[in-house]
This record gives structure tokens, sequence and C-alpha cells, in this order.
């Protein structure tokens, strides 16, 4: 019988900016984003960038805390919204996340509520690392 253990998936990025312009950033596993940071400009912010990382994962593990419960097959969509609010003092840092759950499908709010809490508290990395203090190892290696 073969082994059914799921294969990690490789993570990552890595950016480039030039003098001019603006950063480039490539995946692991090859995805691409141009980032922008003009307020009229169409695309994705480093904020951007985090709030979307939330939320995918929120949604993610939402559906995986509904498959667990038993109930994933009355669910027609899971979304979540995220925003945040950035600090006013000290260091540029998002200060608050605001985070809207809709769970569509044929399940009663307090099932609703324990998918969210799961998915929010035990399961998405990302809402577990934002919540946690997690250690920056830094390297500076010399230019290509």
């Amino acid at each position: 019988m073969a082994d059914l253990k799921p294969r990690p998936r490789p993570t990552g990025a890595a950016a480039t900016l030039g003098r001019t312009g603006f950063p480039h950033v490539t995946s692991t596993t090859k995805g691409e984003i141009d980032i922008v940071t003009a307020p009229s400009q169409p695309g994705f912010s480093p904020l951007d960038l985090l709030y979307a990382s939330l939320s995918a994962c929120l949604v993610l593990s939402a559906r995986i805390a509904a498959s667990q419960m038993g109930v994933l097959d009355r669910i027609s969509e899971i979304a979540a919204d995220v925003t945040g609010e950035k600090a006013e003092e000290g260091l540029s840092r998002v200060a608050k996340f605001n985070i809207v759950f809709s769970i569509a499908g044929d399940i009663d709010e307090e099932t609703r509520r324990k998918i969210v809490h799961a998915a929010e508290d035990e399961i998405c990395t990302v809402s577990n690392t934002i919540r946690g203090n997690p250690e920056f190892s830094t390297t500076i290696s010399a230019p290509h």
C-alpha cells in the first residue's frame, strides 16, 4: 500500500529591486508578482500581500475545519475579507487586523463560529505566526 503522507510544499520568496521601479517577487515554486506602491496603481502592495496571505490561509483553514467537523458538504463558499489599521505611534506596523468571515451554506451560527475559531486560532499558520513572536535570522551576502 502506498504511503499517503502529504508532501510539504516548498515555500519562500525573493524580491529584487533596481535603482528605480518597483519590487519583483518570485516564489520558491516560480510564481511571480510585481509590487506596486502608488495609491492609484492596481495591484498588490506589500501590505496587500500580508492581508492576502492571512485571508487565503484563513479560508483554506476554515475549509479544513469544516471537513474535520463533517460539514464541508453543506458549505458552498467561504470568504475572508482582511484589512488592517496601521499603528499611529511607534514602529511602522499593522496594529489591528480587521477580519470579516462569511460562510455560505446550510449550517447554523454556532457551527460557523466553531469553524472560524478553529481556522483562526488553531489551523492557520499565518494567523498563528502573526500572533506569535517569530525569530528573524538575517544574513548579508555579497552581490552576485
